[in-house]
């Protein structure tokens, strides 16, 4: 009686490998040439224009009552506090000196020592603990103060 020695399964495993590369390689060449003759362009739409929002009547749809003058033709006038925004505070406790971290108009945020200017006739007053000042002058009346929010528990 004959019994298979590892190396005739070796022979065998290889010889099955190549057959099934063979197999693939044919049916993949078949398809390749016997496949349809041209491609097929379908016609793609193009982009759809988005019409522009009107103000006035997303106000009403949520439930706003019109004001007269209102409309598409006047410009929102920013409040002086909605152009600055607190980013951060350095306040000495004694002095009276330190620095914050405004950002201004949406720009990115810089930081300005007491006293520098940040706007055409306007400056950084004071800082004190979480807050920062800010003034047309020096020793004049605040115009705006500025707060972080409060600390996350």
């Amino acid at each position: 009686m004959l019994t298979a020695t590892p190396a005739t399964w070796t022979v065998r495993g290889a010889t099955f490998a190549l057959s099934a590369l063979a197999a693939a390689c044919t049916v993949y060449w078949g398809l390749k040439l016997g496949g349809s003759a041209g491609q097929v362009n379908a016609p793609v739409a193009g982009p759809r224009q988005v019409a522009t929002a009107d103000p006035t009547a997303i106000a009403r749809l949520l439930g706003s009552a019109p004001t007269a003058g209102s409309g598409p033709s006047t410009t929102p006038v920013a409040s002086l506090a909605s152009r600055f925004q607190l980013v951060g505070v350095v306040a000495g406790e004694r002095s009276g000196a330190g620095a914050a971290v405004i950002a201004v108009d949406g720009k990115p945020a810089r930081p300005y020592r007491v006293g520098a200017a940040l706007d055409e006739g306007l400056l950084l007053q004071s800082v004190r603990g979480r807050t920062a000042t800010i003034a047309a002058q020096p020793s004049g009346p605040a115009l705006v103060t500025l707060e972080l929010p409060p600390l996350k528990q």
